[in-house]
């Protein structure tokens, strides 16, 4: 069993998941559903036993938004 930590943000009409711990990602018409999916395809992506992919722990998190000058 994983501790995942995962963002969600809007994109157009869908919610987009993505996982913080690995590469993966997902999306739904609701956050709930973006957040399932994203759980189905960590697990996915970790079915393979013998998969030697890196998994990062992820402790203390801040999610910020700020603007900039480009």
């Amino acid at each position: 069993m994983k501790n995942i930590k995962y963002v969600v943000f809007k994109e157009d009409k869908y919610y987009v998941s993505q996982c913080l711990n690995v590469d993966v990602s997902s999306f739904g018409k609701s956050i709930d559903e973006a957040i399932a999916a994203l759980k189905e395809a960590v697990s996915l992506y970790f079915e393979d036993e013998n998969d030697i992919s890196e998994f990062h722990v992820i402790g203390e998190t801040l999610l910020g938004e700020s603007v900039i000058n480009a």
